[in-house]
């Protein structure tokens, strides 16, 4: 990953944490891929991608989390489970960073984003 996108998962640590997250791990990474995040509150441990796109960009961040992606996380998930147990319910998320000239114009967070199947 480019420093760019190491700092857009800083920012969306930052923005999780001011909202009442607690940071577990970062770029957790397993054999099937890595979850930029992960960070839980009083009821979930959320594994979260972070996507950033510019605000003319005519997709959205989220839609650059695809299905074979999602799959990616959800095997890491799943190895981070067995290693680390938890009474937490988990839960997949997108922060998505919109930015104009490299400067966040707005972060948004998706819960559950997408969900295993």
């Amino acid at each position: 990953m480019n420093n760019k996108g190491k700092l857009w998962e800083i920012e969306a640590a930052n923005y999780l944490r001011k909202h009442k997250y607690k940071l577990v791990d970062v770029n957790y990474t397993t054999r099937f891929g890595e979850i930029d995040l992960i960070v839980q509150n009083k009821k979930y441990l959320c594994f979260v991608e972070v996507k950033q796109r510019d605000v003319h960009s005519i997709a959205l961040p989220r839609e650059f989390v695809t299905y074979s992606k999602q799959q990616k996380i959800i095997a890491s998930a799943k190895m981070y489970l067995m290693q680390n147990k938890t009474e937490l319910q988990p839960r997949f998320d997108v922060i998505e960073i919109y930015t104009d000239n490299n400067k966040i114009k707005s972060i948004k967070h998706l819960e559950n984003a997408f969900q295993l199947v």
